[in-house]
């Protein structure tokens, strides 16, 4: 049986060895079902940031949406971070699905067995935390999200997510690396930047 979620966001450590945005391959985060297709990567943001209500993302045609979060290299998951919309638009069911190459349609998500399956908790107003199964989430490149059921059963309302975890061995087989802009940083591709930056600081092995 999975631990209970907690909403105790407070006694929540962002440090960069627990909180997991800075591996997060923020520029390919999409979702379906979403009144701003857009939006999808306006739910991923900085630890500061966690609380912030001024951008989320809304299902579009009912109170079903899947939001899909690429890792920049392989992580271990200990929990999902959420701050969802109050009242009717609280999403009471999340279904997730890990390590799928791509987005889980909607077509698939009666076919394919679910990694996690799990009530989220109504009425709360600040970010909960929902741990995860350590054995199920030991290395993970990617999770689709699946929120439904929400309790006006129109729309749904995501403003944050967040994941608590360990960085794991950067991915060695071909995918598309980002590069990131000349203007901002210098022409390198972001896993060789974060592979510059765990060799300065090793993770601590558990």
């Amino acid at each position: 049986m999975d631990p209970e979620p907690t909403s105790n966001a407070s006694q929540i450590v962002g440090s960069n060895t627990e909180n997991l945005f800075a591996v997060i391959d923020r520029e390919n985060v999409h979702g379906l079902n979403l009144t701003v297709p857009e939006d999808a990567k306006e739910t991923i943001k900085p630890w500061d940031e966690r609380e912030s209500t001024e951008k989320s993302a809304d299902s579009n045609v009912d109170d079903q949406l899947i939001i899909h979060v690429p890792f920049a290299q392989n992580v271990r998951i200990k929990s999902v971070l959420l701050k969802l919309g109050r009242g009717d638009l609280t999403p009471r069911r999340m279904r997730v699905y890990a390590n799928r190459a791509n987005i889980v349609d909607f077509s698939d998500v009666d076919d394919i067995q679910p990694s996690l399956d799990i009530s989220l908790l109504e009425g709360e107003t600040g970010v909960t935390e929902y741990p995860l199964r350590a054995a199920t989430f030991a290395s993970i490149n990617s999770l689709s999200l699946f929120f439904s059921d929400s309790v006006g059963e129109e729309s749904t309302r995501i403003y944050y997510i967040g994941f608590k975890g360990e960085t794991r061995t950067i991915r060695k087989e071909g995918t598309n690396k980002l590069e990131i802009p000349a203007a901002t940083a210098a022409d390198a591709p972001l896993v060789d930047r974060l592979r510059e930056k765990g060799a300065a600081q090793q993770p601590t092995a558990k």
